[in-house]
């Protein structure tokens, strides 16, 4: 297959999306895993735009597209750096009122492009969208110098304090990257949704940052909540790993599902696989790969994915109610009971 045969899914919405990248220094913290170096983030911005531009954007530097594909036979080593987005590089922004603000984390050393879809998607329906690189945390982190931060904390133990001291992290990540973005940005609202760890340290920031209104933790498991926690929350997972009392995944969501007060909702995806909430499992699709044991096709769960958050946001960020979250109408979405 030809690299630039590898096409993301088109965004939804009536708006062009514009995309540019941001290098933000903390240098009042260390970085947790290098600590002799202050904390140092790249993050992607992406918006509507008032019209199509000249370029669009990569999906990943050459280097980070061989760092990911790493042990992966038979696929060019560069092929994700041919493929292009649907945001149109450092595109004017469409300025025409305040917009409400969502903030993605992916999964442990995924790249922030793994989310590209879904954030290009809520940008085209008139959201800003700021995905996090949480550097040392992903397989490889490009720096506008050509320096790249690979992942060292690979080379730590992953017990409990290792995925709490990853959560507590990326949280403060969060509240970095919103005192560097509200500089300049007056969002209307304030979101986060994240992919497994992403996930997880979407809930643990919902529970430090007051400037969250509403967040969503998509196949991930979760850490401690303390109780009494009142914002917003969706859980929503494939149907194989986070049916209530189906084991310990599940156990994680039920333990913090009985700690939130506020509204919640719970939903599987029968038929997902871990990568499917992803961009990864529809470019591995097109490349001839699996990548876990789906047996719904990656456009599906990628469509589903982003209707779902997308409607999550809607409601919450914009006021706007939205059936679907009461009573789902699509087959392959199951409202948990407990």
């Amino acid at each position: 297959m030809h690299p630039t045969a590898l096409r993301l899914p088109e965004p939804t919405g009536p708006h062009p999306v514009g995309a540019t990248p941001l290098h933000l220094v903390d240098s009042a913290r260390p970085d947790p895993w290098v600590p002799e170096r202050p904390r140092e983030l790249m993050v992607t911005l992406w918006y509507p735009a008032p019209a199509a531009g000249e370029r669009r954007t990569a999906y990943l530097t050459p280097v980070e597209s061989e760092h990911l594909l790493t042990g992966i036979p038979d696929v060019p080593r560069d092929i994700l750096s041919t493929t292009r987005t649907h945001a149109f590089a450092d595109a004017p922004p469409l300025a025409d009122r305040e917009r409400p603000l969502v903030l993605l984390s992916p999964g442990f050393t995924k790249p922030r492009a793994t989310l590209t879809g879904l954030a290009e998607d809520l940008a085209s329906h008139g959201y800003v969208v700021a995905a996090i690189e949480h550097t040392h945390e992903s397989v490889a982190t490009t720096f506008p110098d050509g320096r790249v931060a690979t992942c060292q904390a690979r080379n730590f133990r992953r017990d409990e304090a290792f995925w709490d001291k990853l959560a507590t992290g990326r949280a403060a990540d969060v509240s970095f990257v919103l005192d560097e973005l509200t500089r300049t940005l007056a969002p209307s609202g304030i979101g986060m949704a994240g992919h497994s760890a992403g996930g997880a340290s979407a809930l643990t920031a919902l529970a430090v940052e007051l400037r969250l209104q509403a967040a969503i933790g998509i196949d991930g498991t979760v850490h401690s909540v303390p109780p009494g926690l009142s914002r917003p929350f969706l859980f929503l997972g494939r149907e194989s790993q986070y049916t209530p009392g189906s084991g310990p995944a599940a156990a994680t969501w039920e333990d913090a599902w009985h700690q939130l007060t506020g509204w919640k909702r719970w939903f599987t995806v029968a038929g997902a696989a871990h990568a499917s909430f992803t961009d990864l499992a529809l470019l591995a699709e097109q490349a001839g790969l699996g990548l876990g044991p789906a047996t719904l096709p990656a456009a599906r769960v990628s469509e589903l994915t982003r209707c779902y958050v997308r409607a999550f946001f809607d409601q919450h960020l914009r006021g706007e109610p939205q059936s679907c979250l009461d009573t789902p109408p699509h087959a392959e979405v199951v409202t948990a009971s407990l």
